[in-house]
């Protein structure tokens, strides 16, 4: 419910501050066109849009990660890494333990002697945090939400967004077939 209010409310934002007009034709300059090329239309030339666009403001700014979904205090960091469950990667190592709460949550270090300096850390975190955005189909799929630590590595400065975000769904497979597994072995142990 909360979620949906947010969505509404940025909705609504959005209609209220972007501009949807287009802006009207420019006057003639001041200088002549007779040397000019005659072939190219110039920007004040071209027919205005008639009629304004609605805007539908809620994916324009659903792209951040909410502060629910985040983890944020080195005592939930610090959690995950003593309770949770280690998933190495190629270009990330995952920690996931059962969060108890109503969403996925992430958190995602990259640190100075994995990864490099302030920039590559940077472009490391952006690039696990969209991995971690894109595959939310994937995460809703879970019957359990997980809070997830994604410690990232050195190599993955040298790929594209396509090889972390493949990486990273195949471990949500595996943490897929681990639950259900695990909700057979609870059943088979009810039966005897």
């Amino acid at each position: 419910m909360r979620i949906s209010l947010y969505r509404e409310e940025m909705n609504n934002y959005a209609k209220e501050n972007i501009s949807t007009k287009q802006p009207s034709p420019r006057q003639e300059t001041r200088l002549s066109r007779t040397n000019g090329d005659q072939e190219r239309t110039r920007r004040f030339e071209t027919p205005p849009c008639q009629r304004t666009q609605t805007i539908n403001g809620s994916p324009l700014l659903n792209f951040r990660l909410l502060k629910t979904e985040r983890l944020r205090k080195p005592s939930e960091f610090r959690r995950v890494y003593a309770e949770g469950k280690r998933f190495e990667g190629r270009f990330v190592t995952i920690f996931i333990t059962p969060s108890g709460g109503e969403f996925q949550r992430i958190g995602i270090t990259a640190s100075k002697k994995a990864v490099g300096n302030a920039v590559q850390r940077n472009r490391a975190k952006r690039l696990l945090r969209e991995a971690f955005r894109l595959s939310r189909a994937e995460l809703n799929e879970l019957s359990t939400k997980f809070d997830w630590v994604l410690n990232a590595r050195r190599s993955l400065l040298r790929v594209k967004l396509e090889k972390p975000l493949e990486e990273f769904r195949q471990i949500v497979a595996k943490v897929k077939n681990s639950e259900l597994n695990k909700g057979e072995e609870d059943v088979k142990a009810k039966a005897k």
